[in-house]
């Protein structure tokens, strides 16, 4: 990531006519907010001066305590490549402070540089995370609006002209490169319409700002291709969904905690650990890592999404592979998070958990290195394999239970994000669906 100093800020602002500039932040729901303000403000900005409603965002704080400070971190300045016709537009990536100076506890940001730092309390100096998102990609009507009609019928690494949306990607990796991002790769996925980008891997705050731009760049060249972007995580009915694998590892300085050479698959102590408080906790944090009701339609057998609680060095139906590369590369595949969580969050509670596993040098239970998708219930039992929750009630219930995960998100966080999903569930829950007309109108 590139380091900014506010002289480098305002150099670049005044080299390529910036006019405005958007400081952004992240909601507990993990939607982008933001506030544009003239290039004329951006001493106020870095100043740290510059002041809003934190009312009016959901799960923040309440009316009668509504001000609140935007403190924009210099290193997340970019320039956006796509609206230089009348200046160009930039943005800031910030933390939330309170009225008083200090960070503001329901920020996600803030809330992930806590654990972070209980992270370097235990000796470790970094957390990379290698995000690989996916989405969907669907025609536009004639007004704009997003129809449920594919632009392809690709498949798996399949290329133009069966791959229509090849040049949408290639527009988004251009986008991205210029930018700053280091694409490794881009491809068809395996549902029709189905597209990923894969980009470097990063520490965990850069990688989870880089996730909400990426997002944010998708969804802008798409519509310039006529298309929309969607990172829900099943769109359409029998088809594979939208992940989010999150490749996870441990630095001490340049050494990559998880490798040692010569011990059982190359992995260290920490490693197992690791995977170890992964599989302890991952029930109990799908809520954050899976967090709308449509994510447990994703999480079913039979599209390659995980929805049993094992790993396997070789196997990529469990919940966590440990991918063939070693040394630098040696990393841990958490398959189960989707695009929709709250990138802040998903690696607060990942990350955790993973502590949790070290700190009590917690085992992992044996790999399974069969396909899980073909054992039968009672061999899953027999074999100690749980299942992730099948829906988000489910979820949530499970997520009251566990105190190192609810640590993890903090007290103002839980309060608010399970009162937001609660809310969702109930909204779901009580709504008649087409598919129970269908089933029940002639037959009852």
């Amino acid at each position: 990531m590139a380091r900014y100093t506010r002289e480098d800020i305002e150099k670049m602002a005044k080299e390529e006519n910036v006019k405005f500039v958007r400081l952004q932040f992240t909601d507990i729901l993990g939607t982008i907010k933001n506030v544009e303000i003239p290039i004329s403000q951006l001493g106020k900005a870095l100043d740290n001066k510059m002041m809003f409603d934190g009312s009016s965002i959901e799960g923040f704080v309440r009316i009668e305590e509504s001000d609140m400070y935007l403190f924009p971190d210099p290193d997340t300045w970019v320039i956006f490549p796509w609206t230089a016709e009348k200046g160009k537009v930039a943005r800031l990536i910030c933390d939330i402070h309170n009225a008083d100076g200090t960070p503001f506890g329901g920020d996600p940001r803030n809330n992930l540089k806590r654990i972070l730092k209980e992270m370097e309390e235990l000796g470790f100096t970094t957390f990379n995370i290698g995000p690989e998102p996916e989405f969907f990609l669907f025609k536009l009507d004639e007004n704009g609006q997003p129809t449920l009609e594919l632009n392809d019928s690709g498949g798996y690494f399949d290329l133009a002209p069966t791959d229509l949306g090849e040049n949408c990607r290639r527009d988004i990796v251009l986008e991205l490169e210029e930018m700053g991002f280091e694409i490794e790769a881009s491809h068809h996925e395996t549902a029709a319409g189905q597209h990923e980008i894969d980009f470097k891997y990063a520490d965990a705050i850069t990688a989870c700002d880089n996730i909400q731009t990426f997002k944010l760049v998708v969804k802008t060249i798409a519509r310039k291709h006529g298309l929309h972007a969607t990172f829900m995580p099943k769109p359409l009915f029998g088809v594979s969904g939208s992940g989010m694998h999150c490749n996870l590892s441990l630095f001490k300085g340049n050494e990559n905690v998880f490798y040692e050479k010569g011990a059982k698959l190359d992995l260290s102590e920490n490693a197992f650990h690791f995977i170890a408080g992964i599989l302890k906790h991952s029930i109990n944090f799908t809520a954050v890592t899976n967090p709308t009701v449509n994510s447990y339609k994703r999480l079913v057998p039979g599209y390659e999404a995980p929805c049993y609680v094992a790993w396997s060095a070789k196997n990529r139906s469990p919940l966590i592979r440990i991918p063939a590369s070693r040394g630098m590369s040696t990393r841990v595949e958490v398959r189960s998070v989707d695009p929709s969580a709250n990138p802040y969050l998903a690696m607060a509670v990942l990350l955790k958990a993973g502590l949790d596993g070290i700190k009590n040098k917690l085992t992992p239970p044996a790999a399974v290195d069969r396909n899980i998708y073909v054992m039968t219930k009672e061999e899953r039992i027999e074999e100690g394999i749980a299942d992730l929750p099948a829906t988000l009630a489910q979820a949530l219930d499970l997520l009251k239970t566990d105190d190192v995960i609810l640590s993890a998100l903090g007290e103002h966080i839980v309060e608010h994000f399970l009162e937001a999903k609660e809310i969702e569930w109930d909204m779901f829950r009580t709504q008649v669906h087409p598919w129970e007309r269908e089933q029940y109108m002639s037959t009852y």
